[in-house]
């Protein structure tokens, strides 16, 4: 977090951002920077904030509805924290063609989930377009797209975390760089819908001078449920309760891990031992080093990690063959699902001619 003296000092840069914004948005609203339409229907996931709210588990979620209507369904990233340019095809449906670390975690993540075409572009239309084309796809995810105005939606789904918007006026929720919001509330107005993400947490009232700006949109409420564990490196299941008791080494390497940390503390597992990464972290063999001591300075009976941390751990296989190591199985839900379900219907009732939000 930033200290209070640095945000005084970065406050001028705050006015200079917005008006950043403030003006790409409406260049967009008045046309004079064009979305772009490609040959199947678009669902965007995506937010306001800088991480943390569920993004990529919403994309699992909406995925398989999608596959769930026998539709023909692809997830496009532009897989943030790669070390590959360009469009990159991640995942076939049936194979992966790309490391995590050429690919992003999210989204390849996302693919092993779902088991769908996945690709990764900076360039959203062309990137959508080559995945649309290569597989003959109804439909395509984009994951975290909603500042992404280049390319046309069908749906526009924006998620916040519930205990980002329990307390109204925060510094947190001032524009980056003070704060953590990439565009203001009011942008919430180019939302379809919202998704209020509870993670592990009980359903809150959000204030109204939040509230306010989701006016006419349809809000819909999640949380996470905890499955179970899985071996990182045999994928083998085993229940929650197995754990209870436990004294493990919590690697996390998450933005907003207080969730993580409290439903592993909530199952009666021992969390004291903790080593915290930045989010997206990329690690490296000194890094798994520190883990493995760590490990052992602490007489930890496993190490215990999220299901984004584990798809990078997981290259480190023989590093960690004297060591058990497991990841948390996490579920989105979502409480109005039959209403959901019925708004992804909806979207291919309508005639493709018909304009999406992102004309206006």
């Amino acid at each position: 977090m930033l200290g209070t003296t640095l945000k005084i000092l970065l406050s001028p840069f705050v006015v200079i951002y917005s008006f950043a914004v403030k003006t790409r948005n409406l260049f967009f609203d008045n046309g004079w920077l064009k979305s772009h339409e490609v040959n199947a229907k678009v669902i965007s996931v995506g937010n306001l904030v800088m991480g943390g709210a569920g993004k990529t588990p919403t994309v699992i979620y909406i995925t398989n509805k999608l596959k769930e209507m026998n539709k023909k369904v692809g997830i496009l990233s532009r897989g943030y924290k790669r070390n590959t340019k360009g469009y990159q095809l991640i995942y076939d449906g049936k194979n992966f063609l790309k490391s995590v670390n050429e690919s992003g975690d999210e989204i390849y993540f996302a693919a092993e989930e779902c088991g769908v075409p996945a690709a990764v572009s900076e360039k959203r239309v062309e990137g959508a377009q080559r995945l649309i084309n290569k597989f003959d796809l109804d439909c395509i995810v984009l994951d975290d797209a909603f500042q992404h105005r280049w390319i046309k939606r069908d749906l526009n789904i924006l998620i916040f975390e519930q205990k980002f918007l329990i307390v109204a006026g925060r510094m947190e929720q001032k524009l980056i760089p003070v704060g953590s919001m990439r565009e203001p509330f009011s942008s919430s107005q180019r939302a379809d819908a919202i998704i209020v993400n509870r993670k592990f947490s009980a359903k809150e009232e959000i204030p109204s001078k939040i509230i306010k700006h989701f006016e006419g949109k349809k809000i819909f409420h999640a949380y996470y449920k905890a499955t179970g564990f899985y071996d990182v490196k045999d994928h083998k299941f085993y229940e929650i309760d197995e754990f209870k008791g436990q004294k493990s080494l919590v690697v996390c390497g998450i933005a907003r891990p207080f969730s993580f940390y409290n439903v592993l503390k909530e199952n009666g597992i021992d969390v004291t031992n903790r080593m915290n990464f930045m989010d997206h972290k990329s690690y490296d063999l000194k890094e798994i080093q520190s883990i493995r001591k760590a490990f052992y300075d602490t007489n930890s009976y496993s190490v215990i990690t999220t299901q984004k941390d584990a798809v990078k751990l997981n290259t480190f296989s023989n590093e960690f063959d004297d060591i058990d190591i497991y990841y948390l199985k996490i579920e989105l839900v979502i409480e109005e699902e039959n209403e959901i379900s019925e708004m992804l219907n909806n979207i291919f009732e309508k005639k493709k001619s018909i304009k999406s939000k992102e004309d206006y």
